[in-house]
């Protein structure tokens, strides 16, 4: 018998509790089998919502109940109703009264990794976005905000160290080899931000000052004998709070700041009010450890939790509609602090590959939804790259409508007007339109409105007027619920880029745009005129990705060169040729003669690594092909996802060949000759090392292998490891599986390089690939109850090896589908993340979606599917 449809829950339906509750004292005695957990909590009538004689009703899942008293008086039986995710007692008082509630919980048991659990014998919480219900018993909804006071209560010898949220409080021995240690928030919070953390942990400590003179302890709590690999956090942490007072006056308010590191966590990390639970993967980092690129996640993750504390703690969401009120404003800040401290051109670069990897895909495809969308079945569903990367994207967009000073401004009216509040994104919104005047109501379609705008962009030279035309219009494709789509505001930052290679000034319509190179498309087609332009030039548009579009410009393969070599906007030179890259591999795939076109495209990029004047990790950005998926999108229809790897591969081989002596020039300059930092310049010059590996593998094999195995017998770091490794993986030769048996016998004692070692192997070229990945399944060192170990090696074959998952006998989806079969009972979070890899089902050929179709039904004919699961199966097969 299979399990009733989940219902939906909708924005449109909101009502506030009938009872808030002011504060909340949790006694919690530690126990792996049965944790006791002793609530007090202080209730009143809620003001904006009168009760007549309504119930209170409280969230609860999971739960033992031991007792209930009512302003000390006990309750029996008929005074309250217990169901699988509620308490409800029938009659409370209509003044302030006090509810105590004891109820038990089994941590040691939950491998759903959310609310109280064990990873590795120390005692963690996740309650975001609705775990606190799985501990006690409450309003577990981020609009009813409380002050906590925590016990906590274990054996010494076990959990030597007690951490909750806020300020210390007082600790002590109780006899018995016990002891207990308090824990005071003085700042009111949702539920979702509760956190505690206790166990056997080594730690490392240090201080910050704030800008008015306070001293902030800081502490980053981890597995004993990992204390050496903090340090990197700890400096990622004091830049992320000086960066915070700089760039937003924002001052930490806690007396203290900890950070603890658990190898167990469904998520990256999260910002729970002063006691951050992270992921160890973006914490832990040495330089025989950690690569580059977890150097700078570390950095930018650290300083995404730590900015939460205003976006996000201080200020919440008033329900988890506006998820994206604190994900993607946060999102937003940590991008500007990335650049800040390194390449501001790089950086926006990057974040735009991964929008366009991973947000783009899915507002494409049957899991599209708003920014901020109007229902859901399981808001863990929700924590999708729309709300993350998307709406860091609307803010940017917000930005650059009003300019900097106002958007300063205007979040200096955010923080005035709503700290202490649960808000709304029509309060964020409208602190942007007080601060610059401007009307904001059409842009807040942006946040309504699923789907990506595609800006079609057609251009016409007058010589004989000296006059250059450019009309854009706007197209949005229908999504799963919104077949109409309306106009929204696009900005469009601008050049026209002269013979000579400088912008010429614009003069739009007598209106002198030579300080604010900006347009901004309002309707659904709109002509722009400029003036006094005395030749014909190149258009440079949606410089720096203002607007998050398909920007579609038909611009000549002479353009598209020219613009890679002397566009002002570093983002559209690396723009311009990623577009001339996807139609030499789209040509290729057609069989098409691309001798001239490569030896062209292979010319620009020639001159680009030439030119000193440019930063090293752009130029490894310049060297890197569109992507398999992006290539796919492209094709659109009937997509064989071998052949497109062929294709690409096809351009590289070829762009190898004709780039090979600058490859090998960049490859003997770029040997490290000191120790290890990741700093970056040596971060910009390893990228560049390691993008040349790539293409030198392609254009000359033999040269290639040699070059990456003499890199791997005496690696320099870990980056030198992965990035000679990463590469090899790419082709296939016995000598990548040779390497990749000794990577895994130098680093089998270390979880974190055993991840990297499962994922090397999901992504590995080749066909097999879903047997090799089920084999490893089977290795003593796969765990399926871990989620990094599944992330690494299942979600590495759907995300990192598109023809391995999409391969035409079907194994790739059958072994994807096994996997989330397994895990739905046990850990529903991860399955569903997992199941989001069939969304672009459909674009492929009839084979394919025939193959992947069985599987999805076969998922959703499990009698006792998780409403995680079946929200995103039931979307993706109904598309």
């Amino acid at each position: 018998m299979q399990s009733p449809k989940p219902k939906a829950v909708h924005l449109k339906d909101y009502t506030p509790v009938t009872y808030l509750i002011d504060a909340v004292s949790l006694d919690i005695q530690l126990d792996p089998e049965a944790t006791r957990v002793a609530s007090r909590l202080s209730l009143r009538s809620n003001p904006d919502r009168v009760a007549r004689n309504e119930p209170l009703v409280l969230d609860g899942e999971k739960l033992t109940l031991i007792s209930i008293a009512l302003d000390g008086r006990n309750l029996t039986a008929d005074d309250y109703q217990i169901t699988d995710n509620s308490l409800t007692i029938h009659k409370v008082p209509q003044a302030p009264f006090t509810l105590d509630i004891v109820t038990a919980c089994g941590p040691k048991a939950n491998t759903a990794l959310t609310g109280l659990y064990m990873s590795n014998g120390i005692y963690c919480t996740q309650c975001e976005a609705q775990g606190f219900r799985r501990i006690t018993y409450f309003h577990d909804r981020p609009d009813v905000m409380a002050r906590f006071t925590v016990r906590i209560e274990a054996p010494r010898a076990q959990c030597p160290v007690l951490l909750s949220n806020g300020n210390p409080g007082g600790a002590g021995d109780l006899g018995d080899g016990r002891h207990f240690a308090q824990w005071i928030d003085p700042f009111p919070k949702p539920a979702y931000l509760f956190a505690l953390v206790a166990g056997d942990l080594a730690s490392v400590h240090d201080t910050f000052k704030t800008m008015s003179g306070r001293d902030v302890a800081l502490g980053i709590y981890v597995e004993k004998g990992k204390e050496d690999r903090c340090q990197w956090a700890m400096e990622s942490l004091k830049a992320s709070m000086l960066w915070d007072e700089k760039a937003f006056g924002r001052e930490y308010d806690l007396d203290c700041f900890n950070i603890v590191a658990v190898s167990d966590f469904n998520m990256g990390a999260m910002e729970n009010k002063g006691l951050n639970i992270f992921n160890d993967k973006y914490i832990l980092a040495l330089p025989e450890t950690a690569n580059d690129t977890d150097y700078v996640n570390i950095e930018a993750i650290i300083a995404h939790e730590y900015f939460h504390n205003w976006t996000g703690n201080r200020i919440t969401c008033r329900d988890w509609f506006q998820l994206c009120l604190k994900e993607g404003l946060t999102v937003f800040r940590d991008q500007e602090f990335t650049s800040d401290l390194r390449s501001r051109a790089v950086k926006r670069i990057a974040d735009v590959k991964t929008l366009r990897a991973r947000q783009f895909p899915e507002d494409g495809g049957p899991l599209a939804h708003p920014v901020r969308p109007s229902s859901y079945i399981e808001i863990n569903n929700f924590y999708t790259p729309t709300v993350y990367e998307k709406g860091a994207e609307l803010c940017r967009m917000m930005q650059t409508l009003i300019g900097a000073a106002a958007f300063r401004k205007a979040m200096d009216f955010y923080f005035e007007r709503h700290d202490g509040e649960a808000a709304t994104v029509e309060d964020f919104v409208t602190c942007m339109a007080d601060a610059s005047g401007r009307d904001m109501a059409p842009f807040f379609r942006w946040y309504e409105q699923a789907g990506t705008p595609q800006v079609i962009a057609e251009c016409h030279y007058d010589a004989g007027r000296k006059t250059f035309d450019l009309t854009l219009e706007q197209r949005t494709l229908p999504t799963p619920g919104q077949s109409e789509k309306v106009p929204l505001p696009i900005p469009q930052a601008l050049g026209l880029v002269g013979p000579d290679g400088e912008d010429m000034p614009l003069d739009l319509d007598g209106v002198g745009l030579l300080n604010a190179p900006l347009i901004e498309l309002t309707k659904q087609k709109q002509t722009f005129r400029f003036r006094n332009v005395p030749f014909r030039p190149v258009l440079s548009l949606n410089r720096g990705f203002s607007a998050p579009v398909h920007l579609v410009v038909n611009a000549s393969p002479e353009d598209q060169l020219f613009l890679m070599g002397h566009d002002r906007d570093s983002f559209n030179r690396w723009e311009a040729g990623q577009t001339r890259g996807r139609e030499l591999i789209l040509a290729q795939a057609r069989g098409q003669s691309l001798a001239r076109d490569i030896a062209a495209y292979a010319a620009a990029l020639e001159t680009i690594l030439a030119d000193d004047r440019l930063d090293d990790a752009f130029k490894a950005l310049m060297l890197g092909l569109p992507q398999e998926a992006e290539i796919a999108a492209a094709i659109g229809s009937n997509v064989d996802a071998d052949a497109v790897r062929t294709a690409r591969d096809g351009v590289r081989s070829a762009l190898g060949q004709a780039l090979a002596a600058r490859l090998h020039r960049i490859w003997r300059n770029s040997r490290e000759t000191g120790p290890y930092r990741p700093d970056p310049p040596g971060t910009a010059r390893r990228a560049l090392r390691y993008a040349a590996l790539q293409f030198m593998l392609f254009g000359d094999r033999a040269k290639g292998v040699a070059a990456a195995l003499e890199e791997l017998a005496d690696p320099h770091s870990m980056t030198a490891e992965m990035g000679a490794l990463g590469a090899l993986v790419q082709i296939e030769t016995a000598e990548r599986e040779a390497a990749l048996d000794v990577f895994y016998e130098r680093h089998q004692s270390d979880h974190l390089l055993v991840d990297k070692w499962f994922a090397l192997h999901a992504g590995a070229a080749g066909s097999g690939a879903a047997a090799r990945v089920e084999r490893l399944m089977a290795h003593p060192a796969f765990n399926i109850t871990t989620p990094n170990r599944v992330y690494a090696l299942i979600g590495g074959l759907t995300s990192g090896n598109p023809p391995g998952f999409n391969a035409a006998d079907g194994e790739g989806y059958r072994v994807v589908a096994d996997t989330i079969i397994r895990l739905d009972t046990t850990n529903p979070q991860v399955a569903a993340r997992l199941a989001t890899g069939f969304r672009s089902w459909r674009m492929f050929d009839e084979v394919r979606r025939e193959a992947a179709e069985l599987h999805l039904r076969r998922i959703l004919a499990l009698p006792k599917l998780s409403s995680d699961v079946f929200e995103i199966v039931s979307r993706i097969v109904q598309s």
